[in-house]
């Protein structure tokens, strides 16, 4: 089998794309939604970069037109033959185009055990109710935000005195270590490269 090819989306800090490095999977391209460390860490590591900034397609705002934002992620992803998406920290939920490009092979990791705490403030939302135990999710991405499979969990403690940022912290570092092992189980498994279709 020929080897699997990564393609990596980030909007932040880059931690968890360094992560996977480091653990050397195969990432031949990290693509960003806007301008961000995570893009710096790529270039520093020789990795190709795409910069599709959502600012061209309406911003953040109401106006924002993400089935086009989203055709121009893929067509970057396909400038680089990506065969296994994975997303890492991105900002911006894809729509109906990147899964038909990628059907059933793309991987998001989330800050907390779904089906608790989907969204974006998953880590509040835990303190806010109280939770003991939280943890870290791997599942396939579907149009649902936070809904696909789950692929691998595991908890983490939440703590007395705990902060967003101390939990989020500790959920990280979890993160960093199950999202790369679980992308290895899921290329073992036989995600052989498929080219998308033009």
């Amino acid at each position: 089998m020929s080897r699997v090819r990564l393609g990596v989306l980030v909007s932040g800090t880059g931690t968890i794309l360094q992560a996977l490095v480091a653990e050397g999977l195969p990432v031949v391209v990290v693509v960003a939604d806007r301008p961000c460390r995570g893009l710096e860490r790529a270039a520093e590591g020789s990795i190709a970069t795409e910069l599709v900034d959502r600012r061209l397609f309406g911003g953040f705002g109401q106006g924002f037109a993400r089935d086009e934002f989203t055709g121009a992620v893929v067509e970057a992803l396909r400038r680089h033959d990506v065969d296994l998406l994975v997303m890492a920290g991105f900002g911006t939920v894809l729509t109906q185009p990147a899964h038909d490009a990628y059907e059933g092979r793309i991987l998001n990791t989330h800050p907390a055990l779904l089906p608790a705490f989907p969204g974006w403030h998953a880590v509040e939302d835990a303190l806010a109710a109280g939770a003991t135990v939280t943890g870290c999710t791997v599942h396939l991405a579907t149009l649902d935000m936070d809904a696909g499979p789950i692929l691998a969990q595991e908890e983490v403690e939440v703590r007395p005195g705990d902060t967003a940022a101390t939990l989020h912290e500790r959920i990280k570092e979890v993160e960093r270590r199950l999202y790369p092992e679980t992308i290895r189980k899921v290329m073992a498994a036989g995600v052989a490269p498929v080219r998308p279709t033009p």
